[in-house]
Order: structure tokens, then sequence, then C-alpha cells
């Protein structure tokens, strides 16, 4: 959280301490549905289209269990690459729904046109899939319906949900957005909400409001009560300004290592295909062992926190995120430690 954020965070924690049940039954409601104009506003959607969740997660699990248009028979896909919860959720389907879950392999390297063919030859072979897991990509497909996971998108890069193109999708508002943790939402295009069933057959809202297809119980309103100076804050930086900056980061050390015969960059130099996110593997260096002691050995002899990610079908791979306060000489280090970690851990 940005330290304006913070603040606000603690002021809320303690009025919602103070005001308990009170707050949560009284101008609790008006105020989440101001913040949800806000929230909404800053997407380029309508209110009545989006949904508070306690996370990405909790908004995609509701849309992927809740997508009520398939039928004993058909088939549903997602990527070796995205988010494994969301994949749980996915292969759910199977007795949920009774429909075949299929799997593909985003290529390596995954260049722009690389990915599009491979989606365009998955459901090519598979005809019968009429819903899709996508992370965050534009993609045209026909007669699928679309979820995208934009958990790690939005507040990363600059778009709207027009950009989007998606009728379904779940994001976070505690990553890039930097809201508290405990805060996201679902978004479902307006003529699209009878296509996901309410949540439980939760009889709260009505079953033409989008809130009736959440049902979290009591929740920490506090990060809900927060947001609206994390959006604040986004706007006096600008979502460009955000992108560009997450993006000199990445770019910066990155193209330090790129001579580095034994470094494989992962994420693809594209720049409509990468935030600040990216990853790396040593060649040879595929198992969870390896790239936990690589994630290890950068902690312990540089203090640079980062992540084994495992999914990937060619084997592991650590993966580096900079933030905002990220500064240049941070990234400098990181360059400097690949160096020495792609010597040590030589295949």
């Amino acid at each position: 959280m940005p330290e304006p954020v913070r603040r606000a965070y603690h002021r809320n924690v303690d009025l919602l301490n103070e005001q308990n049940s009170s707050l949560l039954r009284t101008t609790y409601k008006p105020e989440a549905d101001q913040i949800r104009q806000r929230v909404a506003e800053a997407l380029g959607a309508s209110r009545d289209e989006i949904a508070f969740t306690r996370g990405g997660t909790e908004a995609l699990q509701n849309l992927i269990a809740g997508y009520r248009r398939l039928q004993p028979g058909d088939a549903v896909m997602y990527a070796d690459l995205d988010y494994h919860s969301m994949q749980y959720a996915m292969n759910w389907l199977a007795d949920r729904r009774g429909v075949r879950v299929e799997r593909m392999v985003v290529p390596e390297p995954a260049t722009r046109q690389a990915v599009l063919d491979a989606y365009e030859r998955a459901l090519r072979e598979h005809p019968r899939v009429r819903l899709l897991l996508l992370s965050h990509m534009n993609n045209r497909t026909e007669g699928v319906d679309v979820i995208v996971d934009a958990a790690h998108s939005w507040g990363q890069l600059d778009f709207t949900i027009d950009d989007l193109g998606a009728d379904f999708a779940g994001f976070s508002l505690h990553k890039w957005m930097g809201v508290p943790l405990g805060a996201g939402f679902l978004y479902i295009r307006k003529g699209r909400l009878p296509d996901i069933d309410l949540a439980f057959c939760d009889e709260t809202y009505p079953a033409n409001d989008i809130r009736s297809r959440v049902h979290s119980g009591t929740l920490d309103v506090a990060p809900i009560l927060t947001a609206p100076v994390a959006l604040d804050f986004h706007n006096t930086l600008g979502a460009a300004v955000k992108q560009a900056r997450l993006r000199f980061l990445r770019d910066r050390w990155v193209h330090q290592v790129l001579d580095i015969p034994n470094v494989e960059i992962l994420t693809p130099e594209d720049p409509a295909m990468y935030g600040t996110i990216t990853a790396f593997r040593i060649t040879g260096r595929t198992s969870e062992a390896d790239n936990v002691a690589i994630r290890k050995y950068l902690l312990d002899r540089y203090r640079i926190f980062t992540v084994r990610r495992g999914g990937p079908a060619r084997g592991d791979c650590v993966r580096v995120t900079p933030a905002l306060f990220t500064s240049r000489d941070d990234v400098d280090l990181l360059a400097t430690a690949i160096r020495d970690v792609a010597r040590r851990f030589f295949a």
C-alpha cells in the first residue's frame, strides 16, 4: 500500500472496530455503492456490472462455478500458465456440469503470434469447448465464452474493460491498485448476468442485481472503505505513468542479462505482451527443488525476494515482480545477482 492508503486503512480499521454492527447496518451499504461507482468508472464500466469480492480468486471462482451455459458433453479449456486456483475451479466443472476439461500449453518462446496460433489450434482441435479461461490477453473465439483473469493486470497496465473486450472477468483491488488485502470484484457485462448462477440461490439481492452472484458473509469492510484513497493515488500518478514506470524497471534488469547464455527470459520482449512481472529460468534447472534453491540463494545472499513458480510445461521458473517503489539500484543489483546465479547453478 502507498503510505496515504496505509494511514487511511488504519483509520477505517479503528472506525469499524468502534462502530462495528452499527456501521455495517447503516452507513456502509450506501457508502459501498458510492465506492462501487468509483471503481466502475475507473474500469470504464457501469456500477451494476461489478460486485465486490474478497479478491480476484473469489471473483473468478464465482464466475467459473456459476457459469450455467454448459451441458453434459461440452468442454472447457485452460492453459498451463493460468493461475492454479482457477485451474482447480475449471477441473471441478467436470463433476459439477458433466463436461470434459481440456488443457493446452502456451508455447516457449511465447511470441504474440505463437500464443494466438496455439489458442486457435487448441480450439479447432476441441470443437466442443464452450468456456475458455484466459489470463488477460486478447483472443478472438467463435462460440466460446471467455472468463478473463485480470487479477494482476488492472493497475499494472493501462486499459479499460472495453479494451479488454470481456463479458466476464475477475479483478483484484489489493494488487496493483494498492487497496489493502481482502478486496476485489467480479465483472459481468450487461445482458450476460442471466448466464451466471446466483451464489447458492442467495436471496439477499434480487436476481437482476449483480451482487446476488456473490455472498461472502460478514466482511472486513475496512479495505473497501479505503479503496477511494487508493484510487486517488492511482489517478494522481496516472495509469499510463504507472505502466511506463513498471515496464522501465522490468526492462532495466532484463536487458542486462540477455547476453547470459544459460539464462532464459520466459516473458516475451514484445511490449504488448508484458507489464512488470517477468520470469526467468536457468537452462536445465527445471525442477521445483532447483528453483526453490535459486529463490533462496537470491534472498539469503542478496536480500532479493522472488517467487518460485510451477506450472509451465517445460519446467519451473523464478518470478520477479518489481513494485512502484522499487529503485533502479534494486533492479541493477538483481541483474548482478542473476549473473552470479547463472554461474553457480550452471547445469
